[in-house]
């Protein structure tokens, strides 16, 4: 899915971010507010944190100014000029909340597409389809996997890729490689680098990949197929193509999809996420982190691809001297920058002397 061939792009929207606001359950929103290409974000529903802002709650000063508010009417009375509700929020179950009725259906009745993640699927209720189809409006399932006539294995077609790619694994969930790959993908565009990149999760989509599947609804034999479509897709496009990972390699619940991902991209470089002051792994107490080293060890022996770097959670000068990899921080001033700069030497000699195609 390629959001930016939906919609006269930037787009005004409102994001409904309710009660996970600048929380790990409101990534997506978190995600869209401050870095999409795809949606100009004109104000935030979330009644814990109205009347706040964003650099307040997401603790990030560069954050829009926009208002946060209590409902969709509240938002609507702000924006009426906004052309799309984004459910930021993914909840427990994937369940559509009861609390979320009235303010969906006051955005479709606004003409206001809806943009959801929800693994139940909004625009497939006719509940939900009738109201949008009589007020002109779309509902746009980002979740939705490819049709079944468009689902293959992996062949290895990818090895025929035309440009560089690069992908954003991590040591646990939830560290970062979304945030890290979109990045990368920036400042390799500030650099006048002709990059692309690929998503593999619902914010990624709605942040504005060029192209994206929510990896976690495909079929576990099809997933290296459907990644390697996807890279050849925005490597046809671009010389230097950026991939958003899902999990690690050393997660004993999802290890099979970052698998899947990494030998469907196939990638030429790696670039690992890490939180190091993270011992167990998030929402799984009883699995220890395996830590940068073990995950490097599993790509470079179940890939062709060399670790890059590492994008950290902690200060960059105290994690070179535990690690034999370049480490910046995205979050830092210059750290993309600093970080891009180790992947272009990991892709030398191509990316040494400015060239970023070349292909595997």
């Amino acid at each position: 899915m390629n959001l930016r061939d939906t919609f006269d792009v930037p787009a005004p929207a409102i994001v409904l971010a309710e009660g996970e606001f600048g929380k790990n359950g409101g990534k997506t929103a978190n995600g869209v507010v401050t870095h999409s290409e795809v949606f100009d974000v004109r104000a935030v529903v979330d009644s814990g944190t109205a009347g706040r802002t964003p650099a307040e709650v997401l603790e990030k000063r560069d954050a829009p100014e926009i208002p946060i508010v209590e409902c969709v009417a509240d938002a609507l009375d702000i924006a009426p000029e906004a052309e799309a509700l984004v459910i930021g929020v993914a909840p427990a179950g994937g369940q559509l909340p009861d609390a979320w009725i009235g303010d969906i259906e006051d955005a479709l009745r606004a003409g206001c597409d809806v943009v959801s993640g929800l693994h139940h699927f909004l625009g497939d209720d006719e509940r939900w389809s009738g109201v949008a189809d009589g007020h002109g409006a779309r509902i746009l399932d980002v979740r939705k996997p490819p049709r079944e006539d468009a689902l293959r294995v992996g062949d290895g077609s990818v090895d025929d890729v035309d440009a560089d790619v690069v992908l954003t694994l991590g040591t646990d969930c939830a560290v970062g490689k979304r945030t890290t790959t979109f990045e990368l993908y920036q400042a390799a565009r500030e650099a006048d680098l002709d990059a692309g990149w690929v998503a593999t999760g619902q914010t990624g989509i709605m942040v504005g990949a060029h192209e994206g599947v929510v990896v976690d609804r495909v079929p576990a034999d099809f997933t290296g197929g459907v990644v390697e479509d996807m890279v050849m897709s925005v490597g046809a496009e671009h010389d230097l193509v950026f991939v958003e990972g899902q999990a690690s390699l050393t997660h004993r619940a999802y290890s099979s999809v970052t698998l899947g991902v990494l030998h469907g991209s196939w990638p030429d470089a790696v670039v690992l996420a890490d939180d190091p002051a993270r011992v167990r792994r998030t929402h799984f107490d009883r699995f220890r982190v395996d830590g940068v080293e073990r995950e490097a060890e599993l790509v470079e022996t179940l890939s062709d691809a060399t670790v890059a770097g590492i994008s950290t959670w902690g200060d960059p000068e105290a994690e070179r001297d535990r690690h034999e990899y370049p480490v910046a921080n995205v979050y830092d001033e210059g750290g993309a920058k600093e970080l891009l700069g180790a992947v272009r030497d990991a892709l030398e000699p191509e990316a040494s002397t400015g060239a970023t195609g070349g292909g595997t």
